[in-house]
């Protein structure tokens, strides 16, 4: 992991899709992986920065009647507390039960938000949303749902590849993820990546003004949508 302060800020100028063209533009990956699909749901719609960070991943169980293993939640706020800035807490469910599932609320996301955790993405759920708003305003959460209770939690493991809702995410990779969802960014080319959104916001620029301007034809769209026929 390159901890690069420059990039993220830079990073942090543009929404997720147009990071994903850009990653496109490097051609180092398929177009059809790297982002998560659409059970995952950008429920922090409303902060007007995306979030960009290295993800910290476990995997937890709050689904398992009668559990007695030890919840571990110290452990994980001390892998937090350490962890390269900023930082993102990734957690996959592991339990039966997944939509019943609740993996954080206020004052959970409260503790995270005072570590300097950027956000939370889970294939899970939380609650307490109206708390959360309130008391984090600026701390994004990334999850199915909601709902009421919090049943018993258990971490697991920590620091191991999971699986997010499609996208496959290790320790240490870098998140970016705003109301469109979220797409991972190949540390190793991060700085370029930010480099050709830019490119990417001219090239958009220059296709609406086309379709605002004088020279817009039925012809001319065709060969700026498909330009290879």
């Amino acid at each position: 992991m390159i901890q690069d302060p420059q990039t993220i800020a830079s990073l942090a100028q543009y929404d997720s899709a147009t990071i994903a063209n850009a990653i496109e533009h490097l051609a180092i990956r398929d177009p059809t992986t790297g982002y998560a699909h659409s059970d995952l749901v950008c429920q922090t719609r409303d902060i007007a920065v995306p979030m960009v960070g290295y993800a910290l991943t476990c995997t937890a169980d709050t689904t398992t009647p009668g559990d007695k293993r030890p919840s571990r939640i110290d452990e994980l706020i001390g892998l937090i507390a350490a962890a390269p800035k900023p930082v993102i807490l990734v957690v996959q469910h592991l339990g039966h039960d997944l939509k019943r599932a609740c993996i954080f609320g206020d004052m959970f996301c409260a503790a995270l938000d005072k570590l300097d955790c950027k956000g939370i993405v889970t294939d899970a759920n939380g609650r307490d949303l109206s708390g959360i708003r309130s008391r984090t305003p600026n701390f994004h959460i990334f999850a199915q749902g909601w709902v009421v209770s919090h049943g018993y939690g258990a971490f697991i493991d920590f620091n191991t590849t999971v699986s997010i809702c499609g996208l496959s995410i290790a320790p240490g990779d870098l998140l970016h993820g705003d109301e469109s969802g979220l797409v991972s960014v190949p540390n190793q080319v991060a700085p370029q990546v930010a480099k050709h959104a830019l490119e990417v916001q001219r090239e958009e620029k220059e296709y609406f003004d086309f379709l605002a301007g004088n020279e817009f034809s039925t012809e001319a769209l065709k060969r700026r949508i498909n330009p290879h026929t």
